[in-house]
């Protein structure tokens, strides 16, 4: 038990599925707000003169 607690790999991998879980998280609450802003960042790109 004690080796995985000291074992680095392990708990590195333990931060990435908890930051992945907390990005995962925040695109879902905000799904609305997301969406909105990139189609709207879109719409005004594409009406620009290039």
């Amino acid at each position: 038990m004690f080796k995985f607690i000291r074992n680095k790999r392990g708990m590195e991998m333990v931060q990435v599925a908890i930051l992945v879980a907390i990005a995962v998280a925040l695109g879902i609450i905000f799904k609305t707000e997301i969406t909105s802003f990139v189609n709207k960042t879109f719409s005004s790109l594409n009406s620009g003169n290039f």
